[in-house]
């Protein structure tokens, strides 16, 4: 590999540890309210910069690696399906928006999990929520750490566990020094490369498959169903990409590392222009980098790692010190998405576990150790689980996704909008979600032709009411 790439890509890590390194300043400089900074960066984001970190967060390697990977293998069919994804920010800030925050402050909530128990007033409601968020989040944050590991093998040619071992130690670092600020400062610089990065990609992706007119024929001429909206075996029903709607959707709402990001805010302006911002820059993210990966199959065919498509085609129509730039795209995403879920995986351990039931009198000094220490505990634990990657990465993010939205959805809409909602009806909908979305994603995936995801919303959503 050429050393111009590796040069590149350190310049843009070494950004990112300066950048985590001040944030640990201004984490020093507020001991005296260390949760709010740590987990939730003082409830001080501006408008851009909460766009770009809903977009970096979300944007992750499921959307950098194995969408594209994804859509290598399906063809447009899967561009059609990606795109359902165009309306995640909008939706997230139009349900949660205002009413997320303005309640969050009035109950001093730093996470999801807070909002529920001052909401619903219920150790089993609140026990329950921190179980699921560790159980799915370990899985969306092993898809992250493989992704990672694979970015840095096909770049480095370093073997998988030694790549793994190299991204684990800087993201650790960087998310452990700093907290939300770091994080959320670094998604906005992360959410900038994406988007220069996918659009580099594109261009020079185009230009090597001789257009998109000579593209588009020699997908015809492999497989004309690589050119419809059914996938490359007709297996992309209308049915099962209407589903997605709600998966990566309107379901987005109840994914725990996006509804904190609308309690962060620092006003109704900001929030306003995120939104717009968010919606475009997300749109234009998922289209390019499925696209991508559609058109990269011509020039690059008979990859055998199909999560390995954006790396491969990134090095194959770019210049080496282009190439290196670029490709910090997918490493900011997976970057991002990681530091991410690490925050809150650890806010539920230390947050709502510790601090509401094992010590509640804990110093802030005790607070600062232990959060420190969970969080690196947590990036071990991950490490091992990514030892032995899975064969499509997208799937692993996917069933995190699904099991996060059938636990809490309802039980954070309701609670902003029906004041008759109970505890009774929370932890009815939580249990029935998570147990059927389990039972069905293993015994009867795809129900009625649709994703394993909606009928355990519906279900959930039914023991909701019936409960309350």
């Amino acid at each position: 590999m050429s050393i111009t790439v590796l040069v590149s890509l350190f310049i843009f890590l070494i950004l990112i540890f300066a950048v985590g390194i001040w944030s640990s300043r201004t984490l020093s400089q507020k001991q005296s309210t260390f949760l709010q900074e740590y987990f939730l960066g003082s409830r001080e984001l501006g408008g851009f910069i909460l766009a770009m970190t809903m977009v970096a967060t979300y944007g992750s390697a499921s959307s950098f690696l194995g969408g594209p990977g994804a859509a290598y293998t399906q063809g447009l069919g899967w561009v059609l399906l990606a795109m359902s994804q165009v309306a995640t920010g909008y939706f997230v800030l139009l349900i949660l928006g205002k009413k997320f925050a303005i309640m969050a402050r009035q109950y001093n909530a730093i996470t999801l999990i807070d909002f529920l128990k001052k909401r619903y007033n219920s150790k089993p409601v609140v026990l329950f929520s921190a179980f699921s968020i560790i159980i799915f989040l370990f899985s969306a944050m092993t898809a992250q750490w493989v992704g990672g590991a694979w970015l840095i093998e096909s770049l480095t040619g370093l073997p998988y566990t030694t790549a793994l071992f190299i991204f684990a130690v800087a993201v650790l670092i960087y998310v452990i020094i700093g907290g939300f600020r770091a994080v959320v400062i670094t998604d906005s610089i992360q959410g900038v490369v994406m988007f220069i990065g996918t659009l580099i990609i594109l261009i020079g992706t185009i230009i090597a498959g001789g257009g998109i007119t000579n593209i588009m024929n020699d997908l015809i001429t492999e497989n004309p169903n690589l050119v419809t909206p059914f996938g490359h075996d007709g297996g992309l029903t209308p049915a099962y990409v209407s589903s997605f709607w709600i998966l990566v959707g309107v379901g987005v709402v109840a994914l725990p590392q996006v509804a904190v990001r609308a309690m962060s805010y620092r006003n109704a302006k900001a929030m306003h222009r995120s939104l717009i911002i968010g919606t475009i820059v997300v749109g234009f993210i998922m289209l390019g980098m499925h696209l991508i990966g559609v058109f990269a199959r011509p020039i690059l065919p008979g990859i055998e790692v199909a999560d390995q498509v954006m790396p491969l085609i990134t090095m194959e129509v770019l210049p080496p010190w282009l190439a290196g730039i670029v490709l910090a795209a997918p490493l900011a995403a997976i970057m991002s998405t990681v530091d991410s879920l690490l925050l809150l995986v650890s806010s539920a351990v230390v947050k709502d576990v510790y601090l509401n039931y094992i010590k509640p009198d804990a110093t802030m000094k005790r607070v600062r150790k232990i959060s420190f220490g969970v969080t690196a505990i947590l990036g071990v634990l991950v490490f091992g689980l990514a030892l032995s990657p899975p064969d499509l990465l997208i799937w692993l993010n996917l069933f995190a996704f699904g099991g996060l939205e059938a636990a809490f959805i309802w039980p954070l809409i309701f609670g902003l909008y029906w004041s008759k909602g109970n505890k009774w009806g929370a932890l009815a909908s939580m249990v029935m979600g998570v147990s059927a979305y389990i039972f069905i994603h293993n015994f009867w995936p795809n129900p009625f032709g649709m994703h394993s995801v909606v009928l355990p919303i519906v279900l959930s959503f039914a023991a909701f009411i019936a409960a309350t």
